[in-house]
């Protein structure tokens, strides 16, 4: 293709152009996909109908939940979908679409973390105070804000990425559609999204959330360690590990897929696909595994149903025992 030529749709180079790679990566693909859609859906469900996880705390990771469940099919059931009918094609308007739904999903999940962190700062911080501040009220609309702000603080950028007049080629050397990928091929003037992507895009999507959760941790660890009694420091640092654990592998992966410089390359999708398919995976088992109200509900629910065979297995397989 010449340059300064107006594409319609893009060429999709996916994960690996090795023929012999190609069964190997839908099978595995496929399996991250069922895993991350059993195990949020599972931990949703799970969150819904106990009551005694009806807490702040499991209404913001219901809503993760929700989140990653809603990325990995935006981005995973097209690579999928290229496996099965061998069509690596995407029209410039699906393109657009893919990248504005898991943009704004991934700058949703990191404002959620942000107020994971505030409510673990109330909780160990602030804990005589707790269902005072973290009230039913509060909690929706923190959850509400990052819904609403995640979505609509890329519409900009969006806006600008569908106004380019020109590509060098339509091929895009990424398994999906993503903004570095978009701007490596573009042959348009891209001052104004560079600078939205370096104020908007980095300072509120990405800087923001970290400073705050960063503030929080903070004040929970100069509170940890007034605690006088081992046990007590090791059972407050317990209560945010898992979230702790999440911020780490998240902030990890952003900030080599966007924030370190380089073209798409091998590394690049890798961290690209950690993010996309791996974060998800590791959310649910992260809290779940470690968590001993996860574990106690999903006892109180999978030995309900204890003649069924299926529940016996997923029982043992979480680490349940009756």
């Amino acid at each position: 293709m010449k340059p300064n030529q107006t594409v319609t749709y893009f060429i999709i180079k996916g994960i690996s152009e090795v023929p012999e790679l190609q069964a190997p990566i839908f099978v595995l693909v496929l399996l991250i996909y069922l895993i991350v859609l059993v195990g949020n859906m599972s931990l949703l469900l799970l969150v819904c109908l106990d009551s005694h996880l009806h807490t702040p705390m499991y209404f913001f990771l219901a809503n993760l939940s929700v989140v990653d469940t809603t990325s990995v099919t935006v981005t995973l059931d097209k690579i999928l979908l290229t496996f099965i009918t061998g069509d690596n094609t995407m029209h410039f308007l699906a393109c657009l679409v893919q990248y504005y739904m898991f943009a704004a999903l991934t700058a949703h999940e990191l404002f959620i973390l942000t107020a994971m962190g505030y409510d673990r700062y109330v909780a160990i911080c602030r804990p005589l105070s707790y269902k005072v501040i973290m009230n039913y009220k509060i909690c929706l609309l923190l959850a509400s804000f990052c819904w609403i702000f995640g979505f609509v603080q890329y519409i900009p950028q969006v806006w600008n990425v569908s106004k380019i007049s020109c590509f060098f080629t339509n091929v895009i050397n990424h398994f999906c559609c993503d903004l570095v990928p978009f701007m490596e091929i573009a042959c348009s003037d891209l001052i104004i999204l560079e600078i939205l992507t370096k104020t908007e895009g980095l300072m509120v999507y990405f800087i923001i959330p970290f400073l705050l959760t960063l503030t929080s941790y903070i004040f929970i660890i100069r509170s940890i360690m007034q605690i006088r009694s081992s046990i007590g420091r090791r059972k407050a640092f317990y209560t945010c590990s898992s979230h702790l654990t999440v911020i780490m592998l998240l902030y990890t992966t952003l900030i080599f897929q966007y924030i370190i410089p380089g073209n798409v390359s091998g590394s690049k999708k890798l961290f690209s696909l950690f993010n996309m398919a791996i974060v998800p995976l590791l959310n649910p088992l992260i809290y779940s595994l470690r968590n001993k109200d996860i574990k106690t509900a999903f006892k109180r629910r999978i030995w309900k149903c204890e003649a069924n065979p299926f529940c016996c297995i997923v029982g043992n397989v979480i680490g349940v025992k009756k």
